[in-house]
Formats: structure tokens, C-alpha cells, sequence
């Protein structure tokens, strides 16, 4: 069964680590859960706590890096997201999820969020935050789980919940086998170009849909791209984006055979974020 989730969302791990050293008086390390815990499935405005924001960077022209505290005890599983909100009058009411980009075992949290300029909503703001100010941080919820070696099919900002598992994978020596395919309208686009070319090398396909550049796909994935760079059809496909791009991704798998039991997608909503 394809799950619907609901969500709105480069740096090396060791920069995550040099954070996790230098605010180590405040964090305490968490050990990875196993699966065989209760896992929450939906979002929840459970546990809500107030973290500052320790530092925030631009990825892309569009796309900015926010590191804050993490709240003692808390712990997810790569590909998990929560509800994030801002502390401030007209702001503190709405609630918006994205995806942790970090790994369990950091000290500290990271989030990748897109800005959408044509909404004056939370991901503005966020992008107007400063180091020293505040957001609120929920429980976390599952959204997509690592199920098996695969075939990651991404459009723009849906990469999010991949690079937490991404990095996982990698560290863990894991990644092997598995392949990205990641669509974008132009270069600038890209989220995490240099770090995925290093973890992945050869099993990264970058398309683009406007831009026509050198070393790059272009178009829509499609049939056809899909057929060039994947043999094997009986693997997990994880699917993230916008509805169109997953409902889209959906449809052409199964019409190539892909049973609907290795196809696990998500969508996240853009409007009003």
C-alpha cells in the first residue's frame, strides 16, 4: 500500500560532530532505536520543545540549513520528521512538518527547509530566524523507513527524508546497492550535490528539467530513465515529492511490473508553507 505523508521539507556529518563537541555540556547522545519499537505514524503536537537555533546556512539559493539543540532524550529514525513551530505572536499556532536531516547519534538537530516565496508563511519565517532565536520542536512521527536496498526516486525538495537515511547507510557502511535518482529544474536547485556525488558516486543520477547541462540528465524521470539506469525491477523504490511527481512515479512503476508492495511513497503540501 503507497503511504501519503504529509510534508513540507550539505553538510558533511563532521560538521555535525564539531557542533555535537562544542555544546556538549548542554546534549546527551542517544542511541538509534530498533525497529521493533512503537513507532508514531502521524503527526503530533505531543512534547513540544522550545530549542534555539545554533546556526543557520544557505545550501542553495532557496534552501537553508538550520542546526538547533536537541531536546534531552529525543530520538528518531532517519527518514522521521516532526511538527515545527515558531514562538512568536501570529506564528506559534501554525504548524508545519519537515524532516530531520540529521542522524539519531548527533548531538544536535539539523533541518534542510525549502523557502516558498510566493507564501508568507512558516518557511519565511524560518528563513528570517537568527542563531539565539527559538523554534518548537514536537514528537517525531514516521514518515518514510529504510526497507531494503532500493531505488530512491526524488523531486526538489522531496529529497529531505532521503538524506537522513542516505547518510545513515553510508556511515553504516550500508549503501551500497542503492541508487538515487533526483530531479531538479536547474543546477542551482540541486540540494547536496558534492555529498551525494561522494557518498554515492556512480549510483547518483541528477536530472534536470529545465537546465540543459553537461553531466546532468535532462527532462522528467520517466519511463525510459528509469529502464536506462535500473535492471532490477524487484527492489524497494521510495518515492518522495510534490503529489503530481509521487502519483506520477506511482504509476509509471507499476505499469513496468513493480509490485505495489516495494513502492513506499510520500508526498508532501507546499501550499501555505
Amino acid at each position: 500500500m503507497l503511504r501519503f505523508i504529509r510534508n513540507n521539507n550539505y553538510c558533511k556529518p563532521t560538521d555535525l560532530q564539531v557542533w555535537s563537541i562544542s555544546i556538549s555540556n548542554k546534549m546527551v547522545g542517544i542511541n538509534m532505536v530498533d525497529n521493533k519499537s512503537k513507532i508514531r505514524k502521524n503527526p503530533s503536537k505531543e512534547n513540544p520543545n522550545r530549542v534555539e537555533i545554533l546556526m543557520t546556512e544557505f545550501v542553495t539559493h532557496d534552501v537553508k540549513r538550520f542546526i538547533v539543540e536537541k531536546p534531552k532524550g529525543f530520538e528518531f529514525l532517519p527518514g522521521q520528521a516532526t511538527l515545527l513551530s515558531i514562538p512568536k505572536p501570529k506564528w506559534e499556532n501554525e504548524f508545519r512538518e519537515f524532516t530531520f536531516t540529521s542522524s539519531n547519534d548527533d548531538r544536535v538537530l539539523e533541518f534542510t527547509i525549502k523557502r516558498y516565496t510566493e507564501h508568507n508563511g512558516v518557511t519565511k519565517q524560518l528563513h528570517l530566524l537568527e542563531p539565539g532565536d527559538e523554534i518548537v520542536v514536537h514528537a517525531p512521527f514516521g514518515t518514510i523507513l529504510y526497507k531494503g536496498r532500493g531505488v530512491f526516486l526524488a523531486g526538489g525538495a522531496g529529497i529531505t527524508p532521503f538524506i537522513a537515511i542516505l547518510r545513515h547507510l553510508y556511515k553504516t557502511n550500508q549503501l551500497k546497492g542503492n541508487k538515487l535518482i533526483f530531479s531538479n529544474k536547474a543546477v542551482k536547485d540541486i540540494i547536496l550535490e558534492g555529498e551525494f556525488r561522494q557518498m554515492l558516486g556512480d549510483d547518483l543520477v541528477l536530472t534536470l528539467t529545465e537546465d540543459d547541462a553537461e553531466g546532468y540528465e535532462h527532462g522528467m524521470i520517466n519511463k525510459e530513465m528509469i529502464q536506462k539506469y535500473v535492471k532490477d525491477l524487484d527492489q524497494k523504490f521510495y518515492i518522495c515529492g510534490p503529489d503530481s511527481f509521487v502519483l506520477g512515479m506511482k504509476s509509471i512503476l507499476e505499469k513496468m511490473g513493480v509490485r505495489e508492495e516495494n513502492i513506499v511513497g510520500e508526498s508532501f503540501v507546499i501550499a501555505g508553507a
